[in-house]
Formats: structure tokens, C-alpha cells, sequence
């Protein structure tokens, strides 16, 4: 793999073909995807648990889908095979509802870190919310219009609390 000099002088490339700042709110908010996406390959890679590497893996292709979403000017949305939907939604919800009738949830504040996995999934789970935040941010300024990025981030944050409560408990 022969990798490019082009984003030496600061820019990168949309999925277009457009050119933007490093530093613009698009990259900086699907870096910020790239980056939980990591934490959680972590999380994955360390656990013994396959219903959990399942979730976890369910989850990175879903933060490469909405990254692409992300990295796409409206004009050229129409081009991406999949983007983020209310169904990607329904099936966190479900399994978060799975999850919780395997554990107990106190009613009390979390310290991360019982386990080192739990402790990684929180780490993604926090790097989630940033992405919330973001994801927030383009919406308002009119950068993104679809609705359900928001969504997902907002469940996928929850469902990853549920989730390391879930290692901690049957990991």
C-alpha cells in the first residue's frame, strides 16, 4: 500500500473528492468516530466474550458506515450504499433491552474500571459522546441532515454503558 503526501499541507479529501481543512468540523467529527472505533477494537481484542466481540464488531462497521455519511456532501449523498437508519437504531435498542436481562444495573455512580475490558468499552463509550457533541454541532449548522446520526450516537453511547456492565458482570 503506497500511502499519499497530499494531506501534508493540512487538507484532506471528502469522499467527492472535495478538499477541506484538517481541522474542519467534518474530519475532526469522523476522526472522532475513527478514534472510538480503535478504543473499542481494543476492548474487542480483549475480551474472550464472542457476544461481545459480535456487538463490538456490529458497532465498528456501523461507525465506518456513518463516517462515510459524514465525509459526503449532500450532492453527493445519493452515491453511498448505506447510510445510517432508524433500523441501526432499533437494533441498538434491542440490544440494549437483551443485555439488561442479563445483568443488574446499580442505582449509583459508575467508577470504570472493574474489569480492563469494561474499563475500554467505557473509553469508547466517552469517545462516543464527544462524536454526540460534534454530530450535534454539524447538525445545527446545517452540515448534516440526517436526523438519525444523532440517534445512534445518543443509543450507541447508552448501549455501551449497558454493555461494559454487561463484561463486568459475564465477561
Amino acid at each position: 500500500m503506497k500511502f499519499s503526501t497530499k494531506g501534508d499541507g493540512g487538507e484532506t479529501s471528502l469522499l467527492g473528492g472535495q478538499r477541506v481543512p484538517k481541522y474542519d468540523a467534518r474530519p475532526d467529527t469522523y476522526g472522532t468516530l475513527d478514534e472510538a472505533s480503535s478504543a473499542l477494537g481494543v476492548a474487542r481484542a480483549m475480551t474472550k466474550n464472542a457476544k461481545i466481540k459480535d456487538i463490538i464488531l456490529g458497532v465498528q462497521k456501523d461507525l465506518l458506515i456513518m463516517g462515510a455519511e459524514l465525509s459526503t456532501l449532500p450532492e453527493d449523498i445519493q452515491k453511498l450504499a448505506r447510510r445510517i437508519s432508524d433500523a441501526d437504531i432499533h437494533l441498538l435498542e434491542a440490544v440494549i433491552d437483551n443485555l439488561q436481562k442479563d445483568i443488574q444495573l446499580k442505582n449509583e455512580f459508575i467508577y470504570p474500571g472493574e474489569t480492563s475490558v469494561s474499563a475500554q468499552i467505557d473509553v469508547g463509550r466517552t469517545i462516543i459522546r464527544r462524536a454526540e457533541r460534534k454530530a450535534a454541532r454539524l447538525k445545527n449548522d446545517g452540515v448534516i441532515h440526517n436526523a438519525e446520526i444523532n440517534k445512534y450516537l445518543n443509543r450507541l453511547a447508552d448501549m455501551l454503558f449497558v454493555l461494559a456492565r454487561y463484561e463486568e458482570q459475564n465477561g
